[in-house]
């Protein structure tokens, strides 16, 4: 059976009824948390996440900002600039600076902070699937790891 809706009146009907449930009578029901990591991430984040995997295999220098080299705040500061986004220069005031979520509102693009105690050492862009891209260490280059610490604390660029 092929029912169809006349959306105009099912709006004119519909006073308080929610998104939600307007969603369910259109097609899948978005809840929460039911949307991939790529659907919900905002546009902005989605661009730095491609930005700073464009970078791979970019060499690792301290104080580096790109364009051919970073230090991992350098990197997320290159890539969210290009993306139209401004953060300050060192990762602990990249964290200070951006809305912190929780690790299941977590989504692609959003920044990843590695901590001991309240200090923030080392930040990357979240990739999906527990990943991050990040410019690690003297000697390395940008590339994509799996996150190695539980402690991580989680921002979103606004």
């Amino acid at each position: 059976m092929n029912a169809q809706i006349h959306v105009p009146s099912l709006l004119s009907r519909a006073g308080a009824v929610s998104a939600l449930a307007l969603a369910a009578v259109g097609g899948p029901m978005l809840a929460p948390g039911g949307v991939s990591e790529a659907q919900a991430a905002p546009a902005h984040a989605t661009k730095a996440l491609n930005i700073a995997a464009s970078k791979k295999g970019a060499p690792y220098k301290y104080g580096a900002a790109g364009p051919s080299r970073f230090d991992c705040s350098g990197l997320t500061l290159y890539s969210y600039k290009k993306a139209g986004k401004s953060l300050p220069r060192t990762a602990q005031q990249q964290y200070n600076k951006t809305r912190h979520i929780s690790a299941s509102g977590r989504q692609k693009g959003d920044l990843v902070f590695f901590h001991r105690g309240s200090n923030v050492y080392h930040v990357g862009i979240y990739a999906g699937n527990n990943k991050i891209w990040h410019s690690p260490k003297s000697g390395s280059v940008v590339k994509l790891d799996k996150i190695w610490s539980k402690s991580v604390w989680y921002g979103r660029v606004r």
